[in-house]
């Protein structure tokens, strides 16, 4: 069963969000911050965080990306453990591509079991691949304004002319291409499977199917989220 943060004493409630590309989790993660107060934390945010504010662990980080190497699980294990005793996260965080590995994972029970907590829930949107390629790689956005649209879903109402400025240039991503996004669905899969193993042991671990729409991925969240940080929903 998921902990509560009573459980946990005063320890702040901690979730983590796991899902692949396109799976919806930043979108998600900002309703979460509003809606109960969390902090999103981002590996990649952190990590331009610490290397900007000078931490002893963001000029590690900013010599290793120089060198052009990939930071190692100690310095970003160390940047997490910083950011975790700010104050601005006492009412709890979204833990967003960290832990990535095993190793990290039991590094993060080792930090929180150090202040007296641990992890609420460690939360998988589930996707279905096939629809993923399809919802990724027909996304387009307005060159001028940025407004999104997919070749499926969401198309202008006159054809080749943006909605909301009226611009007629518009880009898609080189990585949003179905052979690209596949490689990573793929790559995704293989990384977190033993992740998802590893919270499942514990009992910490659920599933969320993002497929839904993003009002019913949020109704999702906010059931399963509510009674862990203890704040009433509507």
């Amino acid at each position: 069963m998921t902990k509560s943060s009573e459980q946990h004493g005063n320890g702040l409630p901690v979730l983590i969000l796991l899902g692949p590309p396109g799976a919806g989790k930043g979108t998600q993660a900002k309703k979460l911050e509003e809606r109960f107060g969390l902090v999103q934390l981002s590996t990649g945010d952190l990590l331009r965080d610490a290397v900007a504010r000078g931490t002893e662990a963001g000029k590690a980080a900013k010599d290793v990306m120089e060198a052009g190497g990939l930071v190692g699980d100690d310095i970003v294990i160390q940047i997490v453990a910083d950011r975790l005793e700010a104050q601005h996260c006492a009412q709890g965080v979204i833990l967003d591509g960290f832990p990535r590995t095993t190793a990290q994972a039991r590094a993060l029970d080792d930090i929180l079991s150090q202040k007296g907590t641990g992890v609420d829930a460690a939360i998988s949107l589930e996707v279905d691949d096939a629809a993923m390629i399809e919802r990724i790689s027909g996304r387009y956005t307005c060159a001028g304004c940025g407004e999104g649209y997919h070749q499926s879903f969401k198309t202008p109402e006159r054809d080749g002319v943006c909605d909301k400025c009226g611009g007629t240039e518009f880009k898609h991503r080189a990585d949003d291409n179905a052979e690209t996004v596949r490689s990573r669905l793929e790559a995704y899969h293989a990384d977190t499977a033993p992740l998802i193993e590893f919270y499942d042991a514990k009992g910490a671990l659920h599933r969320v199917d993002a497929m839904q729409s993003i009002a019913g991925v949020e109704r999702s969240l906010t059931d399963l989220v509510a009674p862990i940080t203890g704040v009433a929903v509507a």
